[in-house]
Parts: C-alpha cells; sequence; structure tokens
C-alpha cells in the first residue's frame, strides 16, 4: 500500500513536470528515499513494541483486591494478554488462604504497594463498604489508581469506562500526573544530553586516554544500576577505580562511614590517581549522558544505587524510585556529606512531592556550582 501511495504521488507529480529528465531522477531519488524510510520506520516502531512486551519497561503493575472468578478472570486475561501494558502482581483476599496468587490481606495494601511498586488496584470482589473505602483511602494516600469491576446486571455502561477483555472497570480514583511538564523535561533530558556528548568530545578522548596510561583495565565502568521502580539498568561511568574493584567491596564494607543502605569511605584504596581528580571534578559520571539520552536516567532525579544497596532498602526507602533516577539531584546539591542514609532520602522524596521545572533548573546550577569548585569525592 505504500509502496503504491507513492508511485502514484511521483507520477501525477512527473507528469506536472512534463517528465522532464531532471524531474524524473529527482522524483525516482524521493519516491526510493521516502518508501525506505517508512519501511525503516515502520520496523524500528515493530521492534520497539516487541522490546517493550519482552522488558515490561512501561508496563503498570496490577494488584487485584479479590480472588474469585472474576478477579482470577481479570488476572488471567492480563497474564495471556501483555500488550495491555499491565503485569498481574496477585491477588489482596481477606478469606482465602495465602498461596495460588493471594499474597496479602487488605492491611497489607500499604506494604505490598511498595515492595512490588504497584500502580492500580482493581476491586474485583463483593467487598463491603468499610474495606472499599479502606481501600480507596489507602489508595489515594499512596497515590495508586484504583478501579472497580462490577456487576452492572444487564445496565449500559458509562462512556468513562475501560474495559479488559470483556470485564468493565469503573475507575474510582486516578491520579493526574503533570504530562507536559513530563514532557518538557523528557525534551530537556534529550537536548541537553546530545549537546552535551557532542560538545564534549574532546573531553572524553583525553579522559579515556588518561585513564588507559594510568591503570590497566577498561575505560568505562557499567555495572547494574536499580532504577525506576526498582528495575535494574546498566549505567555507565568512567573507570576511577582498580579494575577488581567489585571483588574488594566487601572486604571494605565494614569501613563504611555511611548510616544505612549505601556505602562510601575516604580515601578508598581502590580509587586510582587520574579517577580521584575525575571524581573531584564529578567528570566520571559523563557518561551517564547517554543513560540520559536513551530514557534510563534524566539529568536530575534521584541518585540511583547499586544493586546490593538497593536489596538493603527498608519499605519506606522505596518510594524514591517511584521517579526516574538522576545524574544530579536535591540530594547532592544539599547534603551531599551527609552521613545519614535518611537524610538523603528523605531529601529524595521531598523533591518528588514538590518536584517542578524550576526545581530543576535550581538543581542543575547548583551541580554546575559545585563541579567548578571540585568539591566532589
Amino acid at each position: 500500500m505504500l509502496g503504491r501511495t507513492v508511485l502514484w504521488a511521483s507520477l501525477l507529480l512527473g507528469a506536472a513536470a512534463g517528465f522532464s529528465t531532471p524531474a524524473v531522477a529527482a522524483l525516482s531519488t524521493v519516491s526510493a528515499l521516502q518508501i525506505g524510510a517508512m519501511l525503516a520506520w515502520r520496523r524500528y516502531q515493530h521492534q520497539r513494541f516487541r522490546r517493550r512486551l519482552s522488558s515490561k519497561s512501561g508496563a503498570r503493575n496490577v494488584l487485584i483486591a479479590g480472588a474469585c472468578s472474576l478477579g482470577r478472570k481479570i488476572a488471567d486475561y492480563l497474564e495471556q494478554h501483555p500488550e495491555t501494558d499491565r503485569t498481574f502482581c496477585g491477588f489482596l483476599d481477606d478469606w482465602k488462604p495465602a498461596g495460588d496468587g493471594v499474597i496479602g490481606r487488605t492491611r497489607d495494601l500499604a506494604k505490598l504497594a511498595r515492595s512490588c511498586f504497584i500502580d492500580e488496584v482493581i476491586l474485583a470482589s463483593a467487598y463491603d463498604r468499610e474495606r472499599v473505602l479502606l481501600i480507596l483511602r489507602e489508595g489515594q494516600r499512596l497515590h495508586l489508581d484504583v478501579k472497580i469491576a462490577p456487576e452492572l446486571f444487564g445496565c449500559a455502561p458509562a462512556p468513562q469506562t475501560e474495559r479488559i477483555g470483556d470485564v468493565l472497570l469503573v475507575s474510582l480514583h486516578e491520579e493526574c500526573p503533570p504530562f507536559l511538564g513530563l514532557m518538557l523535561k523528557r525534551a530537556l533530558d534529550m537536548t541537553g544530553s546530545a549537546l552535551a556528548l557532542v560538545c564534549l568530545t574532546p573531553a572524553w578522548a583525553v579522559i579515556a586516554l588518561s585513564i588507559k596510561l594510568d591503570s590497566p583495565g577498561p575505560i568505562l565502568y557499567a555495572a547494574p544500576r536499580a532504577g525506576r521502580k526498582g528495575r535494574p539498568f546498566r549505567c555507565y561511568k568512567f573507570r576511577t577505580m582498580v579494575k577488581d574493584a567489585d571483588l574488594l567491596k566487601e572486604k571494605l564494607r565494614e569501613r563504611n562511614q555511611r548510616r544505612g543502605a549505601f556505602f562510601k569511605i575516604t580515601d578508598d584504596p581502590r580509587i586510582t590517581r587520574v579517577g580521584r581528580f575525575l571524581r573531584r571534578y564529578s567528570l566520571d559520571e559523563l557518561p551517564q549522558l547517554w543513560n540520559v539520552l536513551i530514557g534510563d536516567m534524566s539529568l536530575v532525579g534521584p541518585r540511583p544505587h547499586p544493586l546490593d544497596d538497593f536489596s538493603a532498602y527498608a519499605i519506606e526507602h522505596l518510594p524514591r524510585l517511584d521517579v526516574t533516577p538522576g545524574m544530579t539531584g536535591l540530594w547532592q546539591v544539599t547534603a551531599r556529606r551527609d552521613p545519614s542514609f535518611q537524610t538523603g532520602v528523605d531529601l529524595d522524596l521531598d523533591y518528588i512531592r514538590h518536584w517542578s521545572l524550576g526545581m530543576d533548573m535550581r538543581i542543575l546550577l547548583k551541580t554546575a556550582g559545585a563541579v567548578f569548585r571540585g568539591s566532589g569525592d
């Protein structure tokens, strides 16, 4: 169909131009480029859709209240249709025993919402008024979407309703994220990271050569970090430590100077000479601009932690992973040297609650000042 469309359009334009040799040559070239570009775009979208289905990177985590036949019908449909962009995480049920998908009671909603990074709760049981209000209040407090799959007894559904298969959902509460602000934030991330990657190319070459001459090992260090909703991603940095630094970490853990799920020591013996300079001016984090460009990170947000630190999080620490991690954040420009992990978490949560583009710009300006002063460690 694409080929026929381009062909007829080219013939009409050629006829209008009198089928002159220059016009035919130009139209042939443009037609080939159009078809190639459209086919390449379609292939890219298809592969992107397949990757999205396989990785579930954009999926919403769903908890179903009620392990009844209706609840199991919804769960089965979600598991068989990944294109719905929903991932079934388990049932809440106050009467059925644990197991067979039942992972908690109504009173466990807050804990499960945090530990499973729940986005949506679907009520699929004849809950009494008290339990429905409890789930609704908890959903509002935890910023979850709360929906109900009711029996309509033959009545026509309202136009605002939604379906999962042949099961009707009626929304009781929906969060209203600042879509325009988030789009502008992503545009700022893409533009800023792309420009920085291009403009800093000479600096990359100098840093890479310095690392290679200073110590054996790779130039870049790539390690898994806990990203949004706890999903791991490969975070890139210039290598600032000896080649086997990760193997030595456990031996040094008793010297940890930070309180909580965070590891940091002064005068870390694993850091190389060039690495100490790079860390002082935060130059080791320049490769994370690539993470920002591809969407794993943002320019501003809570810093991503290694997976072993993430595994030591308490329930109250998990909300800092509700947003995309950043190269810099409120913690880094406010209390970078504070040894308390809880202080950093409180600052990250304060950033998430009061986020705005203006706040991001202020944090970026403060970060630039800290970098020029060489206050990194």
